[in-house]
């Protein structure tokens, strides 16, 4: 009877081994999941970020061109020039946080 009673214990024990084995499986891939969902939302801001600083930049050049036209009158010519600027400057700010161009000397950290 004793006997019985061990060999029943096992059994569980077994059985439960078994099934906590399937739990850190389970957890594991979950884990993988949640980790490559995050590295999805750090993509997608990234994204957003680099797209609002481009467009932001070219209206802003367009805005500063229109005025410009508007009160010196040289009508087309100003809001062309400054559109054009604002299109380099965005794409400067874009390559600056996607980290392919350097950063401007005044805002590196000095070296030690």
């Amino acid at each position: 009877m004793a006997d019985d009673r061990e060999e029943s214990l096992e059994q569980r024990r077994r059985l439960l081994e078994a099934e906590l084995a399937s739990k850190r499986v389970d957890d594991r891939k979950e884990e993988a999941r949640e980790a490559s969902a995050e590295q999805s939302r750090k993509g997608y801001a990234q994204a957003m970020k680099l797209s609002s600083e481009f467009i932001s930049a070219i209206v802003v050049g367009a805005v500063l061109g229109w005025l410009f036209d508007h009160f010196v009158g040289t009508t087309p010519w100003g809001l062309i020039v400054l559109l054009l600027l604002g299109f380099c400057a965005g794409v400067l700010n874009v390559l600056r946080a996607a980290g392919k161009v350097s950063q401007p000397l005044d805002r590196r950290t000095p070296e030690k």
